[in-house]
């Protein structure tokens, strides 16, 4: 399946030349890297940025009075800055550096659900959601006597907002929903769906852990209550991430963890916190991964955000067009608004043996049932093949996935 060469948004294949693992081999063949849902290739200038700070600028922040400390704190708190202006935050108070998604979910739900529920009361998820905004919600619900509730999807992958809206008028004490599904591509039309929980007095969680690469994410346009994304995802480094939260409830929330840093004053009879940010961030924290994660911001804006945004449309796009023609293949998620991941399964053909065998010719897909085990049950099936695209990859790419699903069909039937 050969592409028709056309002008296309972004001079991707110059910006290939900036991720030095787009440029290695496996197989002797060169890498076709199709997990960017499971984790982002980064940037020289993300592994340069890491690299400058373990070399010539490492120091504990907050706590030296002397300047390599005075720089590195200097150099966190711009970090913090730059990302809260990423996404639109009010204040950069409003913003928790956390490990990733899944610390930023249990942060919220340890420390903002947890104090607030009782026997009966109910956490709202929906059947698209990654296990990381499942679990955590599960054990605040078993900690508390109360109970998940789950809003239904329909068979194409769409939530189900009939059935959302009864849920919602339940008054759960929190709605914990993904903008993006990791599994189908699915995007939920936020906006309006907190406009309605906010109506029935719920306040929401987002999960933009996917939606954050692709999308514009607007937390004063969503108005969200929280809202949690990682920064391998976002092109940065691993064991960084974020939770937004609004003033009002981080304020009141008590603290996720004790420790170093986040104390106002300690004796052994009280101890009295710090206000935001820094009560939530005990200990020593991340600091190189949060100037990493700031210079993948800065990466990405050096591009254009909506440039990176037309193309990944155009790419999923293509996708869309030349995979469904390939012989045995049933897509997974049929949605009218997709991004980014594209979910299959190929004949009878196991997923992990798609997945083994394209990655006999260099191609990495990923296999399984994606943490998203609920979702695998409610749609029947043991798991999927998911490709996954970011603005690095291009149709070639696509054309030689689909290529060798039709040769690995071909072979196992």
């Amino acid at each position: 399946m050969m592409t028709t060469q056309r002008e296309q948004p972004l001079d991707v294949f110059a910006l290939r030349q900036d991720f030095p693992l787009l440029q290695k081999e496996h197989h002797q063949r060169p890498i076709v890297y199709l997990d960017s849902a499971a984790t982002s290739q980064k940037p020289r200038s993300v592994i340069d940025a890491l690299a400058r700070y373990y070399s010539s600028e490492n120091a504990n922040i907050h706590r030296g009075i002397y300047a390599l400390s005075e720089a590195a704190t200097a150099a966190y708190e711009a970090a913090r800055a730059r990302i809260a202006q990423f996404i639109n935050a009010e204040h950069e108070k409003e913003l928790i550096f956390v490990r990733g998604t899944t610390e930023g979910v249990n942060l919220v739900a340890q420390s903002f659900a947890r104090p607030l529920m009782k026997p009966g009361d109910t956490v709202l998820v929906t059947e698209m959601e990654h296990h990381a905004n499942i679990v955590p919600w599960q054990m605040v619900t078993e900690q508390t006597g109360a109970h998940l509730e789950v809003a239904p999807i329909d068979d194409d992958g769409v939530l189900n907002r009939e059935g959302l809206s009864k849920l919602l008028e339940k008054k759960p004490k929190l709605l914990a929903i993904t903008h993006l599904s990791n599994v189908l591509g699915t995007l939920n039309p936020l906006k309006t769906i907190v406009q309605e929980a906010h109506q029935h007095d719920v306040p929401v969680l987002v999960d933009a852990a996917q939606s954050a690469p692709h999308l514009l994410v607007d937390v004063k346009e969503l108005d969200c209550d929280f809202l949690v994304f990682s920064g391998h995802k976002l092109f940065g480094p691993t064991g960084i991430g974020v939770l937004y939260g609004k003033e009002k409830w981080l304020t009141a929330m008590p603290p996720y963890q004790g420790g170093g840093d986040m104390i106002q004053s300690v004796s052994f009879k009280k101890t009295t916190y710090r206000g935001l940010p820094e009560r939530f961030e005990a200990g020593t924290p991340n600091i190189a991964g949060a100037i990493g994660l700031a210079k993948a911001i800065d990466y990405l804006n050096s591009i254009g955000l909506d440039k990176i945004r037309d193309y990944d449309a155009h790419l999923f796009n293509y996708a869309l067009q030349v995979l469904p023609k390939v012989t045995g293949l049933r897509r997974i998620g049929t949605a009218t608004e997709q991004h980014g991941s594209f979910s299959f399964l190929l004949g009878e053909i196991h997923p992990y043996d798609v997945a083994m065998l394209l990655d006999q010719k260099a191609i990495a897909v990923r296999a399984g049932h994606q943490c998203a085990e609920p979702l695998m049950n409610r749609l029947g099936v043991p798991g999927t093949v998911r490709a996954s695209f970011s603005f690095y990859n291009t149709t070639e790419e696509i054309d030689t996935l689909a290529d060798n699903l039709e040769h690995i069909f071909k072979r196992m039937s």
